[in-house]
């Protein structure tokens, strides 16, 4: 048994187009070519793939089955095709970006749905570590490119590029000790917060530590749970507070100093010394372009 790619290429077209003239215009040629190769695939697969009794040529149930399988068949030919392409073009076949949750996620969306239209055949791998995770993935390889918190004194080997920034509120359970307290800087040292951990011991880790007792959890998202069992508070973003189910049972207190918000700067990173493919060059592009704005 022997199947061609242009005998399955004549079958789906006459199969979408209704008759074998159509399907010859649509491939740009003769009906009787069109028709040889539908009935060669017939005599190859020793199945009738087109019931001829009518004005035009309707699929057998085989046909319907068949069908499918043959577009199949000559997506991946056109995948392959692409994948070659992409080499030709010296375009990376796998990406990995490495990403905090401070970014706003809803940005996330359309930002790699473009990419998926621009680079249909790179394999991409999403990571959401924390803070300095993210530039420790990077310096070993194991990212092409992260966005974090900007570092106090970032590695030499990091290129970056700042995003735009995003504010953190203080927030607890409306049953806990702050909720409705004008609250100081010593009111916050003397309860329990809850902050974002990281597996790399580094500076930044401590860097909004006002509390003498902290815990830390690995998830904005955790936190949020925690702080609504009045476990503890939170500096939490607000486009994490804002889509948390657990938002209705948390407030924010009057702070005695400051309007309340923490800002966070929020910059892109990349290994300088690493080569920067197409793939990897229009992400670059693209986080730079986009406008973070956290506030809901």
């Amino acid at each position: 048994m022997s199947v061609s790619m242009d005998q399955l290429e004549a079958f789906v077209a006459a199969a979408e187009h209704g008759s074998f003239s159509a399907a010859g215009r649509a491939l740009r040629k003769a009906q009787s070519a069109v028709s040889t190769q539908v009935a060669n695939l017939e005599e190859d697969l020793g199945l009738e793939l087109f019931d001829r009794s009518g004005r035009n040529p309707s699929l057998t149930s085989a046909g319907e089955r068949l069908l499918l399988e043959a577009k199949v068949i000559l997506d991946r030919r056109e995948h392959l095709i692409g994948v070659a392409s992409s080499f030709e073009a010296h375009v990376e076949t796998r990406l990995v970006a490495a990403i905090d949750e401070l970014y706003p996620d809803r940005e996330l969306g359309a930002l790699f749905s473009e990419f998926a239209a621009c680079f249909p055949h790179v394999e991409l791998e999403l990571l959401f570590p924390m803070m300095e995770d993210v530039s420790r993935l990077v310096l070993d390889g194991k990212a092409d490119i992260g966005v974090t918190w900007r570092q106090e004194a970032p590695p030499p080997e990091l290129g970056f590029q700042t995003l735009g920034s995003v504010p953190l509120k203080m927030v607890c359970s409306k049953d806990h000790p702050l909720a409705n307290a004008h609250v100081d800087w010593e009111d916050l040292k003397r309860h329990r917060q809850i902050m974002v951990a990281v597996r790399n011991e580094g500076p930044e880790k401590q860097r909004l530590r006002t509390a003498a007792e902290v815990w830390w959890v690995e998830s904005q998202w955790v936190i949020l749970q925690l702080v609504r069992q009045g476990i503890g508070w939170a500096l939490v973003p607000d486009h994490v507070i804002a889509y948390s189910p657990h938002a209705p049972y948390l407030v924010t207190p009057k702070l005695q100093f400051g309007d309340g918000q923490f800002p966070v700067a929020l910059e892109m990173i990349w290994h300088k010394q690493r080569a920067c493919g197409p793939a990897a060059k229009w992400l670059r592009e693209r986080f730079a372009a986009t406008k973070i704005d956290a506030t809901i």
